[in-house]
């Protein structure tokens, strides 16, 4: 790693040889910016994505240690024409915190680490802060809590304001709720304080859309109380369900009923189905009661009229031992430098609204194409986002740019070391042509890289809020400083 270079070292750009960018560099060295370049030792691992896939080079990757850093590499790089991409965890299923092309700069903020919890419990936290790491960091300062993803390695970045559920996220809100305040470097290389009263458009804009506008390099965030103690639950069928069609669908179908019925959910209760169309399928998920609470009144209902489980799972944890379970690891605190885990793989998702749901000749079809032999390992994850006081439905588009307000389940299909795309295609295709009459979206988190940028801004934002959106682009960013390839502006 080098403070500056002479990028002796060809850069390639777009599948040819191109010049080495003198004039980033030059700029990047007057202004003291630490960065790494193709032929530094440490460029290969800086660059490598999470998703192996998709893997681009950048023309230079800064490594700022300040909100001065991060100034000067936007402009350095807007300057000489460079696009450019913040890295908070580098988790983008699309390598688009890689820049999804190569030749970008890529803004990486793993130095920006620092988690303080004032007095008001709001919690200051770095740009380059993982999800372990932030959740630990207010349990240790004050017993406190925040909604967000099970995956300790996701970095706070992308994850907060591009929604951000976890199984927390019914009752408290996805993790984009618990922003109060952002600091972003805006195109033009400002550095600017954004709330609901400060800079509020921008504000706005930014949870739901900030890659397009910026780079934050500091969240502001609400906390809560952690709870003493929550029932985690897990219901599983092992391939029973794979066996029998009509079961199959019964059960899906009961479900669905029973999670839209207010006499028996409300927003203490969350979960995903996983299941993998061969020899797995669990139901598991949070209760914020106690296990007698659940046995009683919602395991009955739950399981009334369904296929009998396999095993049955009801235990009571406390807050770190919940979220070290959930995270499938010994420990949820990640390395703040030298993060490296990684997997080949193809995902899209889907949005299932409430208003809708899905029928029972969709979950014949969707059985029918998961239980054929698939041509590599895949899963999907089902989770439950709407029902009775779902906080994630209580807010609209007025509050954040962000669209997904009204599903009842999100999709996430998932294939691993894909040899094509088709199979994972298909399981949204059968899906979304079962039911013609319905409105199905995308959730921007499990971003798919194979869409245009038309599909990807109606799937993700839909046609209003995609027009607010693109004019305020013009605003803050008119030259696209900011670009990737589903970037807003972009066609």
């Amino acid at each position: 790693m080098k403070f500056f270079s002479t990028l002796t070292t060809s850069l390639l750009v777009a599948g040819a040889i191109a010049a080495p960018n003198k004039a980033a560099d030059e700029c990047l060295k007057r202004k003291k910016v630490e960065a790494s370049y193709p032929g530094d030792d440490d460029y290969a691992e800086l660059a490598e994505p999470f998703n192996l896939r998709l893997q681009y080079k950048p023309a230079a990757i800064a490594l700022p240690k300040n909100n001065k850093d991060v100034q000067n590499a936007v402009l350095c790089a807007a300057q000489s024409g460079l696009k450019v991409q913040a890295r908070s965890g580098g988790h983008s299923y699309a390598s688009f915190s890689s820049g999804g092309k190569n030749g970008s700069m890529v803004i990486n903020l793993e130095y920006l680490q620092d988690i303080k919890l004032d007095q008001n419990n709001v919690a200051k936290v770095g740009g380059g802060v993982r999800l372990g790491n932030l959740a630990q960091g207010v349990w240790d300062q004050g017993k406190r809590a925040i909604s967000h993803g099970t995956c300790p390695g996701v970095g706070i970045g992308g994850h907060f304001t591009h929604g951000g559920y976890g199984h927390t996220s019914r009752n408290w809100g996805i993790a984009l709720d618990h922003i109060v305040g952002l600091d972003v470097v805006t195109a033009d290389g400002k550095f600017q304080h954004t709330s609901a009263t400060e800079n509020s458009e921008l504000f706005w804009a930014l949870r739901g859309a900030a890659e397009n506008f910026g780079i934050v390099t500091t969240f502001y965030l609400r906390t809560q109380a952690a709870p003493e103690s929550v029932t985690y639950f897990q219901f599983q069928w092992a391939d029973t369900l794979f066996k029998s069609k009509k079961d199959f669908t019964k059960t899906f179908l009961h479900i669905q009923t029973f999670s839209q019925n207010a006499s028996v959910v409300d927003n203490r209760i969350s979960y995903g189905i996983y299941l993998d169309g061969v020899s797995t399928y669990n139901l598991g998920g949070t209760f914020f009661g106690t296990p007698e609470e659940f046995n009683s009144k919602i395991k009955p209902e739950l399981l009334r009229g369904t296929a009998a489980p396999t095993k049955v799972v009801v235990e009571a944890y406390d807050w770190i031992s919940y979220l070290i379970l959930m995270s499938d690891k010994t420990d949820i605190r990640e390395p703040l430098q030298g993060y490296d885990e990684h997997d080949t793989f193809f995902a899209k998702s889907i949005t299932v609204p409430e208003s809708k749901g899905l029928t029972a000749k969709t979950l014949n079809n969707f059985w029918s194409y998961i239980t054929k032999p698939a041509p590599y390992a895949f899963f999907v994850i089902i989770n439950l986002y709407g029902g009775p006081g779902s906080a994630i439905n209580s807010k609209d588009t007025n509050f954040a740019a962000y669209n997904d307000r009204d599903s009842l389940f999100v999709f996430q299909n998932y294939g691993t070391n894909p040899t094509t795309l088709d199979y994972i295609n298909g399981i949204n295709d059968v899906i979304i042509k079962s039911q013609p009459d319905t409105h199905f979206g995308a959730y921007l988190n499990y971003v798919d890289p194979s869409y245009s940028a038309k599909e990807a801004h109606d799937l993700y934002y839909g046609q209003e809020l995609y027009s607010k959106l693109a004019k305020l682009k013009k605003k803050y960013d008119p030259k696209s400083v900011f670009w990737f390839p589903q970037a807003i502006g972009q066609n």
